[in-house]
């Protein structure tokens, strides 16, 4: 059941950008602890960037520098600003929320990104 809603992918040339959005239940969102993955053909779906409810983020080794997560309660929306991006981007890319206190979990349908070389 998809209860995240994901927009922004799409096809971009090497080196250019993406703005990925995931917005999520407005009774909900300020408590969940949210996160993208990606995942490319044939290789496992991983953790690019991570946010906590009170805003601390990490991220992926690959992606450090370049993609930046955020996130706007008052849109009840967290973002993924993807720059500089590289072939090996490519993938689908999902969002995913957890509540603070365990439990709940939501999952978006997922995006297609595709970096063309």
């Amino acid at each position: 059941q998809v209860q995240l809603v994901e927009s922004g992918g799409g096809l971009v040339q090497a080196g250019g950008s993406l703005r990925l959005s995931c917005a999520a239940p407005a009774s909900t969102f300020r408590f969940l602890h949210m996160r993208w993955f990606r995942q490319a053909p044939e290789k496992q779906r991983e953790s690019v960037a991570f946010i906590t409810s009170s805003g601390g983020t990490s991220y992926a080794d690959s992606v450090k520098g370049r993609f930046t997560i955020s996130r706007d309660n008052a849109k009840n929306t967290v973002y993924l600003q993807m720059n500089s991006l590289k072939p090996e981007d490519t993938g689908v890319y999902q969002c995913n929320g957890i509540h603070q206190g365990g439990g709940s979990e939501y999952w978006g349908q997922g995006t297609q990104v595709t970096v063309s070389s």
